[in-house]
C-alpha cells in the first residue's frame, strides 16, 4: 500500500531531473547538427528550435555566446552546434544551451562575409557614386602597418612614378581584435587634417582570419564616410574583401595601389610636350587661316570704294528725314487748330463775364448775411431785458423795499434767535441804510 508522503511533487520532480541532466558527464558538452527554426532576434538572450526530419530540441543561447558569433543565424540554415543539454524545472522541457555555433558546411567567417556583402550591396554601398582619384596628388595617407612589405612597396613605386609625391604612413594594426578600431581611427584622422588628396589602406596577403579586420561593418561605414578617396589594397588579386568593394578604387597589390594614385611623371612630361606641340602647331594654322582671311578683305571693295558701304544708309536717311519732316508739318497743323479751339472757348468764358456774376453772389450773401446778424442781435437784446427783469424780481432791494431788513453781527449775517445774546449791539441794514440797536431779550419758538 502507498502512502501519500511516498508520492513526489512536481517541483520535486524536475529538480531531480534536472540534477540528473547535471550531473551526467555525458550532457555538459554535446555536439548537435540541425536546422534552426522559429529564430527571432531578441534584444538579449536568444530562444529558437533546432530540428531534423524526426525531432526537435529547443535552444537557449545567451547573450555572451551570441554575441561571439560571426554571422546572422537565419531560419532554415544547417548549423553545428557546441553545448549543454540541461532541464527547465519551470515546465519540465529539456533544452540545450549552446556556447558555440557556426555553419555547416561553410565557415562562421565566410558566412558572415556573404550576409554583410548582401546587407550592404541592398543599402547601396557598393553601386554608389565613387570619389574620383586626384590625378596630380601632392599629398598620399597611407594606413597600413609600419613593418610590413606594403609601405615599402608603395614608397619603391611611387618613387618611381611620380617623386614629387608626399607619401604620410599612418600606422596602424591590420590583425587582430584592435585591428578595426585602429584602422578607423587612423581614417577618421587623416580626414580630420584634411590635407591630403588620396588614402590608401590595405595590407598584404594572410587567411580570411588575418584579413578579417577589413570585412568588419564599421570598418566598411568608415570607408564610405571619408571624404576622401580611397584605395583599398587587401592580399593578393584573388582576396576580396568588403573594403575592397566599398572603396573608391580596389587595388590587387600595393604596387597596383601606388599605381592607381599617382600618375608615371616622365609619361606626363612627354604628354605635356605633346600638347605644347599640338597648340603651337593649331597657333599657327590660326594664324595663317587669318592672314588669308584678311588679305581677302583687304582686296574687298569696303576698303577701295568705302563710300559704297553707307550708300544705302545714306539713302534710308534720305527717306526717314522726308518722312519725319511730312509727320512733323501734320503734328503742326493739329496743333495750330487745337489752339484755335482753345482760344474760341476761352473767349466764350472771359473772366470779365465771371466776376459779374460773382459779384452779384457776393451782394446777395452780403444782405443775407446783414439780415441774419439784425435778427440775431434783436433777439439777444430781447433775450437779455427779460433776463434784467427776472434779476430784479430776485434782487434783495426789492424785498427789503416792502419792508424788509436783514441783521448782522460783526459783519455776519443773523439767521436764527440762538445765534444772539442779550445786550449783544446789532446792526439792521435797510433798504435806504443802516441802524445800530441793542438786543434786550432772546425768545426762541418752542417747535
Amino acid at each position: 500500500m502507498v502512502t501519500s508522503s511516498q508520492y513526489l511533487t512536481v517541483s520535486a520532480l524536475t529538480k531531480y531531473l534536472h540534477a540528473k541532466f547535471t550531473r551526467d558527464p555525458y550532457l555538459q558538452k554535446v555536439y548537435l547538427t540541425g536546422e534552426i527554426s522559429n529564430f527571432r532576434k531578441r534584444p538579449r538572450h536568444q530562444y529558437f528550435s533546432l530540428k531534423d526530419d524526426g525531432a526537435k530540441i529547443d535552444v537557449v543561447m545567451f547573450e555572451y555566446s551570441f554575441n561571439r558569433l560571426k554571422f546572422q543565424p537565419e531560419n532554415g540554415m544547417k548549423v553545428l552546434v557546441t553545448g549543454r543539454v540541461d532541464l527547465y524545472e519551470a515546465n519540465g522541457n529539456y533544452q540545450i544551451i549552446i556556447d558555440e555555433m557556426q555553419p555547416d558546411g561553410i565557415g562562421a567567417l565566410y558566412q558572415a562575409y556573404e550576409q554583410l556583402k548582401a546587407k550592404l550591396a541592398a543599402e547601396g554601398l557598393f553601386s554608389r557614386p565613387k570619389r574620383p582619384l586626384v590625378k596630380f596628388p601632392r599629398r598620399i595617407a597611407v594606413i597600413t602597418s609600419e613593418s610590413g612589405a606594403v609601405i615599402k612597396d608603395i614608397i619603391t613605386t611611387t618613387r618611381r612614378r611620380y617623386p614629387l609625391v608626399q607619401l604620410v604612413l599612418f600606422p596602424a594594426v591590420v590583425q587582430g581584435d584592435a585591428a578595426a578600431d585602429s584602422l578607423i581611427g587612423r581614417l577618421k584622422e587623416v580626414n580630420a587634417r584634411g590635407d591630403f588628396d588620396t588614402i590608401i589602406i590595405g595590407r598584404g596577403g594572410g587567411s580570411i582570419e588575418d584579413l578579417w579586420p577589413f570585412n568588419e561593418e564599421k570598418v566598411a561605414r568608415a570607408i564610405v564616410a571619408s571624404q576622401i578617396p580611397v584605395i583599398s589594397s587587401v592580399g593578393h588579386e584573388t582576396d576580396t574583401t568588403i573594403a575592397d568593394l566599398v572603396a573608391d578604387q580596389r587595388a590587387a597589390t600595393p604596387t597596383a595601389a601606388a599605381e592607381l594614385a599617382t600618375p608615371v611623371l616622365q609619361e606626363e612630361l612627354v604628354k605635356l610636350k605633346t600638347q605644347a606641340n599640338r597648340l603651337t602647331q593649331a597657333f599657327s594654322q590660326l594664324i595663317r587661316y587669318r592672314q588669308q582671311e584678311l588679305a581677302k578683305l583687304m582686296n574687298s571693295y569696303i576698303f577701295k570704294q568705302p563710300q559704297r558701304l553707307y550708300e544705302n544708309y545714306a539713302q534710308k536717311l534720305d527717306l526717314l528725314e522726308s518722312r519725319q519732316t511730312q509727320a512733323l508739318a501734320v503734328i503742326i497743323q493739329q496743333n495750330k487748330q487745337l489752339t484755335a479751339n482753345l482760344t474760341q472757348r476761352l473767349l466764350q468764358q472771359t473772366p470779365a463775364q465771371r466776376l459779374a456774376l460773382e459779384k452779384q453772389a457776393l451782394a446777395r450773401q452780403k444782405e443775407r448775411l446783414i439780415q441774419a446778424v439784425t435778427h440775431y442781435l434783436h433777439d439777444y437784446e430781447t433775450h437779455l431785458l427779460r433776463s434784467i427783469q427776472s434779476l430784479e424780481m430776485l434782487s434783495p432791494l426789492k424785498v427789503m423795499g416792502r419792508g424788509f431788513s436783514y441783521v448782522t453781527v460783526a459783519d455776519q449775517v443773523i439767521k436764527q434767535s440762538k445765534d444772539l445774546q442779550v445786550n449783544d449791539q446789532v446792526t439792521l441794514h435797510l433798504v435806504d441804510g443802516e441802524a445800530t440797536a441793542k438786543i434786550l431779550s432772546v425768545t426762541k419758538d418752542e417747535k
